[in-house]
């Protein structure tokens, strides 16, 4: 039995979500620059996408580029954004073959006009789209969304159509950039590291975790189907004891 056959398809976590780490890494170990490795991690995003899309997730929000890739050298910052560029303008095709549609969050309007141009064209060309949506956080952070959420909140009680007290968590949710998107159940890191990196702050906290030392250019559809099956093993009780699960 393959690992594809030991996932459980009655099980499956609604949203995956992936902060995909160790690009630079990957590189560096190859003697390469850094946008190198960005290049080479075009496959293991095809891969993921593709392969979630085959076991039926809903959705899959993939870590793109943060608030802080900001700081990054603006070689970097310039050679990433080309690439996504061409990356969108390359693979609509693709998700429209496959049925997926493209979602973004994020602080967009900071990324280039040539990229809002792509990324909303690429949007508008998947929206009927049924089988998948795939969600690419985009200068995104955590902190950030939570703060954007209480900004609109508040003019809300500026103008008097919400009050302070009827502000609750699914209010909250509702103004997020995540809206009408369920939480994440399983988030996948690749490269090690043990941290969440301000990503879904609000969202993540019942989501499970599964860490792999892999580097993110060499992440294929097995490690996929090994994070699911992990995710699949797990008990997952939302503060209740174990008892109360079985009754």
């Amino acid at each position: 039995m393959n690992l594809k056959e030991k996932v459980d398809l009655n099980n499956l976590p609604r949203h995956i979500a992936v902060i995909m780490d160790g690009n630079g890494r990957w590189a560096k170990q190859r003697g390469g620059l850094r946008i190198f490795g960005h290049q080479s991690a075009i496959t293991a995003v095809r891969e993921t996408v593709e392969s979630a899309a085959e076991l039926g997730v809903e959705y899959l929000t993939l870590y793109a580029f943060s608030t802080e890739n900001w700081k990054r050298p603006a070689t970097e910052v310039t050679a990433l954004m080309q690439l996504l560029v061409s990356t969108i303008r390359k693979e609509t095709a693709t998700l429209n073959k496959n049925n997926i549609r493209l979602q973004t969050i994020g602080n967009t309007a900071s990324l280039p006009a040539s990229c809002q141009r792509e990324l909303m064209e690429a949007i508008d060309l998947t929206k009927q789209n049924t089988r998948m949506t795939l969600v690419l956080a985009l200068s995104y952070s955590g902190r950030w969304d939570i703060t954007q959420a209480m900004q609109r909140l508040s003019v809300k009680v500026d103008q008097g159509s919400i009050k302070p007290g009827e502000i609750d968590e699914s209010a909250v949710a509702a103004h997020l950039s995540t809206a009408g998107m369920p939480d994440p159940e399983l988030l996948i890191r690749t490269s090690g590291e043990q941290r969440i990196s301000n990503f879904l702050l609000w969202q993540m906290a019942y989501t499970e975790l599964y860490i792999t030392e892999l580097l993110w250019p060499d992440f294929r559809k097995e490690h996929l189907y090994e994070a699911i099956i992990s995710y699949q093993r797990r008990e997952r009780r939302f503060g209740k004891t174990s008892e109360q699960l079985t009754k």
